[in-house]
């Protein structure tokens, strides 16, 4: 674990973000003073709370390392918030310190002072400063953990805190740790590559296992596809993280930029938190081979299933079969009765070893409604789990389209609309309908190149009939500038969706 890779390689390079960089020895040294400094100069008792807006850099990691020694909470906020909302999580998680790094200073600033005047603690030469007088007395392994509790998105209603359970001990869930990550195919044997923001659970999350076993962390400020493939090649990245619009920008690279990359030294590209479409997918796989693993899961209780490039091929749409801790149900929404093989329901994770997986901070109602029964909850999927245990997605729940009382996906939709060439990026919603409730309508950002047009438009559907029941095909489609979507590539189809329903009395 990493305590044991620190003692073996102290002065070798463990954190980069390509401005600073940290050796494992300062890692853990600076990580063990941040535990301190909650603990004795903040006053945060065990189990208390802090929070930290701050990008993708060094303290980042140093900040979630500490509060895990320390027996804290720190809550990651996502920097593209407001100060109400920042101040939504400050007051909703009752952190105690808020660190901010220079780029959002006002942010956070903005947000404290409506909380109480909550401690605001500038990453840079003030928390060096503070550390340096900060204690560095080791945290002892039979103590309590703490924990990174990171927030939902909020698509609907206020963001919600959500924290897992975690081990009895600090040295119980170091180790646990480096089993959640071996389970990936993370071994710690090679650097890790950071694409995504680090408030989000996935890439944080993925990058922890890894370099608790060893693997130094290369942490990109920014995503940039061209970029991406220099670093891999220049670091020797072993394992990275990435969301599916990625793929599809790293395919949209020059023929030359793409021919003359190397991926030999990848070993684990994990992707998930969106749909994949099946054109892209094979089309990264033929480029960078078979180092593609879909998982599905979420914040709640991280993984819950994993597909190898191997299964994938087998069980095209898959997106694998569940890890050995878990076990996936379908069930039917009304009976919470278990469907069919091959039969969409609404997906239940099962926890095998544990009763408590996960709770809502503060909202013990929205966590009773998320679990069927003690270690069984729903992430609010839709799918199906075949007679050999492979999971297929159909949707959200909470994005279905009902049209004339019909039930339509629109993760399906898009999938097939993203594989014509003229389209980049593609949402599909429900609209209001007099006749049938609601009916189908898509939104895509088109290609470089690519004009719009009645005539495209048209040829857009006829796509869509050749493909998919009639009742499926969208009834209109708007062609966009670009789609509007969080980092962690999730789309905000809310945001589209509003232009639509804002001067309705009802919202489905």
């Amino acid at each position: 674990m990493l305590l044991d890779v620190v003692a073996a390689r102290p002065d070798d390079l463990a954190l980069d973000d390509l401005t600073r960089r940290r050796t494992w020895a300062e890692e853990l040294d600076r990580a063990t003073r941040v535990g301190h400094l909650l603990r004795d100069e903040a006053g945060i008792a065990v189990g208390g709370h802090a929070a930290m807006l701050v990008g993708n850099r060094v303290e980042f990691v140093e900040l979630a390392l500490g509060a895990l020694l320390g027996g804290a909470w720190i809550t990651p906020v996502n920097w593209h918030l407001t100060p109400d909302e920042v101040a939504f999580v400050l007051e909703d998680s009752g952190s105690r310190v808020l660190f901010v790094d220079p780029d959002h200073e006002a942010v956070g600033r903005a947000a404290a002072a409506q909380v109480g005047g909550v401690p605001v603690i500038v990453v840079g030469d003030e928390l060096d400063g503070l550390l340096a007088d900060s204690g560095d007395g080791p945290f002892p392994l039979d103590g309590p953990p703490g924990g990174t509790m990171v927030y939902t998105s909020g698509t609907t209603g206020r963001p919600k805190g959500v924290k897992r359970g975690t081990q009895p001990t600090l040295g119980d869930q170091l180790a646990f740790i480096v089993r959640s990550g071996q389970v990936l195919g993370l071994d710690g044997a090679g650097p890790h590559l950071v694409t995504g923001p680090l408030y989000h659970a996935a890439p944080v999350g993925f990058a922890v296992m890894d370099h608790h076993q060893g693997a130094p962390m290369v942490v990109m400020p920014r995503w940039d596809p061209a970029r991406t493939l220099h670093l891999v090649e220049e670091r020797g990245v072993r394992d990275t993280h990435l969301v599916p619009t990625m793929f599809v920008r790293l395919l949209r690279l020059d023929d030359d930029v793409r021919a003359r990359f190397d991926p030999s030294s990848l070993h684990t590209v994990l992707h998930g938190a969106a749909p994949i479409s099946t054109a892209v997918k094979r089309s990264m796989i033929e480029w960078w081979g078979e180092v593609l693993v879909e998982y599905w899961g979420g914040s709640e209780g991280g993984v819950v299933t994993v597909a190898s490039t191997a299964d994938w091929l087998a069980h095209p749409g898959t997106v694998g079969r569940a890890v050995p801790a878990y076990e996936v149900l379908a069930v039917d929404a009304d009976t919470h009765e278990p469907v069919a093989p091959g039969t969409d329901g609404v997906l239940y994770c099962r926890h095998r070893h544990t009763d408590t997986v996960f709770e809502y901070h503060n909202d013990p109602v929205k966590t009773a409604g998320a679990h069927l029964g003690p270690g069984t909850y729903t992430l609010g999927d839709v799918g199906s789990v075949d007679a050999e245990g492979y999971v297929y997605l159909a949707d959200r729940a909470s994005n279905m389209i009902i049209s004339g009382g019909v039930n339509i996906y629109p993760a399906e939709i898009e999938q097939v609309l993203a594989e014509h060439p003229a389209v980049a990026d593609v949402a599909v919603f429900g609209i209001p309908d007099e006749e049938w409730g609601e009916q189908v309508k898509a939104a895509v950002e088109l290609a470089d190149g690519v004009e719009a047009s009645p005539a495209l438009v048209d040829e857009l559907l006829a796509f869509a009939r050749g493909r998919l029941a009639g009742y499926k095909v969208p009834r209109s489609v708007d062609v966009e500038a670009e789609l509007p979507r969080y980092p962690t590539g999730k789309l905000h189809t809310r945001v589209l969706r509003e232009r639509y329903w804002r001067d309705h009395d009802r919202r489905i």
